[in-house]
């Protein structure tokens, strides 16, 4: 994970592309399901020929996708964000089970479903006093990509989380048929355009259909408006 002292960055753009910096690794990433429609893990795809900067589309119209092709001029895109400088933990709420703390910011929520299968992550953190529950709900919690979830150990007081390196996943969504968000994964910074610092964190996902209500953070529009990253 990157220490916040790394060369890597992502910067936003006014109402233009994301542009990322310091030879960041990008591959799809596709929720798999099982045969009930729950998400269940992550396949990794192709990985994209890497570069020292690349520029990432944000409006959700450019013919040359995951890339920026200059789309967003052509139809005025809005790209204001909305979401804030807030750090996570003054987000979001506090779900106590015996073992285990769910921190719960909804704001972020991408719609991954896996907070879903085998009883929700609310309900399992509740109950992590048993084994098998405790140990579902760290997996419900890590497997969410936007970071909305995240389990914190009450005997430890640390939070629990997927080890990442610096990363970047384009998420794909056969279930819904549909692409999802940018993951940015492994404490990459991230600014705004207006120069702000987002706080670092794990992981988050950052709206490339540009509908979300969010901005830059996604918000599950990709789902509501059939964003395809092939189109």
């Amino acid at each position: 994970m990157c220490d916040g002292n790394c060369e890597c960055k992502i910067k936003v753009t006014e109402n233009g592309p994301y542009i990322v910096l310091g030879n960041i690794p990008m591959s799809d990433q596709t929720i798999i399901d099982d045969e009930h429609g729950n998400s269940i893990g992550w396949e990794e795809g192709i990985s994209y020929p890497e570069d020292e900067t690349y520029a990432l589309c944000r409006c959700g119209k450019s013919s040359n996708k995951p890339y920026c092709d200059g789309t967003h001029k052509s139809f005025d895109f809005d790209g204001l964000e909305t979401a804030g400088t807030k750090d996570y933990i003054d987000c979001a709420d506090k779900i106590e089970g015996e073992s285990l703390v769910l921190l719960d910011n909804q704001n972020l929520c991408a719609v991954g479903r896996f907070c879903d299968v085998h009883g929700n992550a609310w309900v399992n953190t509740k109950k992590s006093d048993n084994s098998e529950c405790r140990k579902i709900a760290i997996e419900q919690a890590c497997n969410c990509p936007s970071g909305r979830l995240v389990a914190w150990d009450k005997e430890t007081g640390e939070t629990i989380e997927p080890e990442f390196e610096p990363s970047i996943g384009l998420i794909e969504d056969p279930c819904e048929n549909v692409s999802g968000p940018i993951w940015a994964r492994g404490g990459i910074p991230f600014e705004s355009a207006d120069g702000d610092k987002y706080e670092i964190r794990n992981r988050v996902t950052l709206c490339r259909c540009g509908q979300s209500k969010n901005k830059p953070f996604c918000d599950g529009s990709h789902i509501s408006t059939g964003f395809r990253s092939d189109r």
